[in-house]
């Protein structure tokens, strides 16, 4: 049996292939496309017509690969753009005429425990809390769990482009703006901020694009070559905080000619990495971890565990 799975981000789309034999999982093909389906409308509460464009195309592309690899079943989630817009409803169908995949929003806290799924098949959590978090276009999610439960989850309708539309107009971002930033996200994340007085977490175990792409710099700063099959990423906390500093200080001509920096990452990657340093600085935690799985996996391991009856 062939399983594709479609992670529709606000920022990204991803494709996920994977073989399952006796319950043997095997990743056939992995891709992302950055189709920027919150740009230019995420904040007003619509997706904008070029956006929806580009989300068709991107999803008849995944389609021909999912054909060509003779796949039986298709699984695609959509996250924070598609349910907060007025028109999210509208956009979903036309995907079923034109694509004909079957598309299902879901909630913030299905997002996290997909996240959490994901994350756990990665790596080994241990037994202390960590806090894992998850930083989307128009989304964060927080999980404060460890390797056998969640102890508390949420998400937050405060992604990357809605901050870049907020508070990143000047390139590079200013002082002024972000201060600003800071100031929201004090505001904001007070649930994730009392929450975590209850558990003695040390460790931020990031998963997803700006994670994946600051241990991408750190790699390339050390000459340290990626290994295909790992699922979990380096990135010390002393090059992470080396890293910020040099994104935050530079316009984004000047980001993409980072070592390790990509197109699809330029633009969020500044409000990102300042979302990063307040939860690492007003938590007061030491270490970070990268996963290299996320949702997607997530989608996919628990469809598994439906299909076996077990634990993937």
């Amino acid at each position: 049996m062939k399983i594709a799975v479609i992670d529709m981000g606000t920022n990204t789309f991803h494709l996920l292939i994977a073989s399952v034999n006796d319950g043997e999982l095997k990743v056939l093909h992995k891709e992302k496309t950055a189709v920027r389906l919150g740009k230019g409308g995420i904040s007003k509460g619509f997706i904008t017509e070029e956006a929806e464009k580009r989300a068709i195309k991107a999803l008849k592309r995944f389609k021909e690969t999912i054909e060509i690899e003779n796949t039986t079943q298709i699984f695609a989630t959509a996250t924070s753009a598609i349910r907060n817009a007025k028109n999210g409803s509208d956009l979903t169908k036309k995907i079923k005429e034109k694509t004909g995949i079957e598309v299902r929003v879901i909630s913030g806290d299905e997002e996290a425990e997909y996240i959490y799924n994901g994350v756990k098949q990665a790596l080994k959590i241990g037994s202390d809390p960590s806090l894992i978090m998850d930083i989307g276009g128009g989304s964060i999610e927080f999980i404060i769990a460890n390797s056998k439960k969640i102890f508390w989850k949420r998400s937050f309708e405060i992604g990357g482009q809605r901050l870049i539309d907020r508070f990143h107009q000047n390139d590079p971002i200013s002082l002024q703006e972000k201060e600003s930033l800071e100031s929201y996200l004090l505001k904001e994340l007070q649930p994730l901020i009392e929450e975590s007085k209850k558990y003695d977490i040390s460790t931020l175990i990031g998963s997803s694009g700006t994670f994946d792409t600051l241990s991408d710099i750190y790699r390339m700063e050390e000459n340290l070559e990626k290994d295909p099959d790992e699922t979990e990423f380096p990135l010390p906390i002393d090059h992470y905080y080396s890293i910020v500093k040099d994104i935050i200080s530079k316009k984004e001509s000047d980001r993409l000619n980072i070592p390790g920096m990509i197109p699809l990452r330029v633009e969020m990657i500044v409000v990102a990495v300042i979302l990063v340093d307040f939860v690492l600085n007003t938590l007061d935690l030491s270490n970070i971890r990268v996963s290299a799985y996320a949702l997607k996996e997530g989608v996919l391991l628990n469809t598994l565990s439906k299909v076996y009856n077990k634990v993937i």
